[in-house]
């Protein structure tokens, strides 16, 4: 056991969908030893073949628990389960609490990863997919982003920080324009191909112009005010992650959570529902940031950063850049579909950012 190291591991059509190797379940049931409950029944419930992660679900004497093997690095694990004990701990915010082992530690280290185990929060129940319900989803948010502040690593934590590479995010956008067009010419013989050539200065522009913009704006200032200032952001919030339960709002899985500008998960939750209405609308937008003001107010300075995030072609970069990998299987007629819907999509975004753009002047 002490020898094993936990790789990512290959799945194919013949496996079941949350097949996990042999050597990872014995794994998992050496790690529930060091906990004092009995284990019932163990259920997979999601894996990440291509990472080396899974969840699973327990029944134990204790109640219902899920049991978690975290794919990162150790310490960078070490800061994610750090801040989940400060935000259920210090802040008493609704997030699952980690259950300690018998040594009275918050994890146990077994295959070179990390593996805890936590409350199985019941009832959970997703939000209704319409304003009422984004705007729930922005409001937990708003309360998460403040209860975070203050986070502090614990010793021998890896700091996990993203408040000042903004810039060289949004570079990285720019830049991989061009590889995009690259490939488009390289593999023209593709469906997809040509509707991606036909786009890709659009895109490119629009890159530029949101790089030049923050580059003009107050981002450096603001994030001059450092990590603890700002907090924490989930990085993959959203309709499953956000969830209804007892008391109010969950929000869970937080694996990945990093110091940042708050606006960065506005962003993504803002621009993913747009995405799914095919469609920007002003007023959607406006509930949500209202909302999430509510919780965690947004500065005039902080409410433009805004503005310019998502001016960034943030739905076409995330949804082509996966053309780097396999250009003959991305590049086909559902490629096609997906480009025109983007397009589509993006027509409508600039009269709603218009629109938009002024409503926090003058607030401090």
């Amino acid at each position: 056991m002490e020898n094993l190291q936990i790789v990512p591991w290959e799945v194919d059509e013949l496996m079941h969908e949350f097949f996990i190797p042999d050597y990872i379940t014995e794994l998992a049931n050496y790690v529930l030893q060091s906990y004092a409950f009995s284990v019932h029944s163990i259920e997979v419930v999601t894996t990440k073949p291509d990472k080396g992660g899974a969840i699973w679900k327990l029944e134990t004497s204790s109640g219902p628990k899920s049991l978690k093997l975290l794919h990162r690095r150790p310490t960078r694990s070490m800061f994610s389960l750090g801040a989940q004990e400060y935000l259920v701990d210090v802040q008493k915010a609704r997030v699952p609490p980690i259950i300690k082992t018998k040594d009275d530690a918050p994890y146990v280290e077994a295959g070179g990863k990390l593996w805890f185990v936590a409350e199985w929060i019941l009832p959970l129940e997703p939000v209704t997919k319409d304003l009422e319900g984004a705007k729930q989803l922005c409001s937990a948010l708003g309360e998460f982003h403040r209860l975070s502040k203050g986070y502090v690593p614990p010793q021998g934590a890896e700091v996990a920080s993203r408040l000042y590479k903004w810039p060289k995010s949004y570079e990285k956008v720019m830049n991989k324009m061009d590889w995009f067009r690259n490939i488009g010419k390289a593999y023209e013989e593709m469906p997809a191909s040509p509707y991606l050539l036909n786009v890709i200065d659009l895109f490119e522009n629009q890159a530029k112009n949101s790089f030049e913009r923050l580059n003009q704006s107050s981002y450096w200032e603001l994030a001059q005010q450092g990590n603890e200032y700002w907090g924490l952001v989930h990085q993959d919030y959203g309709w499953s992650n956000g969830q209804m339960g007892p008391n109010g709002m969950w929000i869970i899985d937080l694996d990945g959570v990093a110091y940042d500008l708050p606006i960065r998960d506005l962003t993504k939750l803002i621009t993913g529902t747009m995405a799914d209405l095919y469609n920007w609308d002003a007023t959607w937008i406006r509930e949500m940031i209202k909302a999430y003001n509510e919780e965690n107010p947004i500065s005039s300075k902080l409410y433009d950063i805004l503005m310019i995030d998502l001016s960034l072609p943030n739905e076409f970069y995330k949804n082509i850049k996966e053309v780097v990998y396999e250009p003959e299987l991305f590049l086909d007629d559902t490629a096609t579909a997906l480009i025109q819907t983007i397009v589509d999509t993006d027509q409508s975004k600039w009269p709603v950012l218009e629109e938009i753009k002024d409503d926090w002047k003058g607030v401090n």
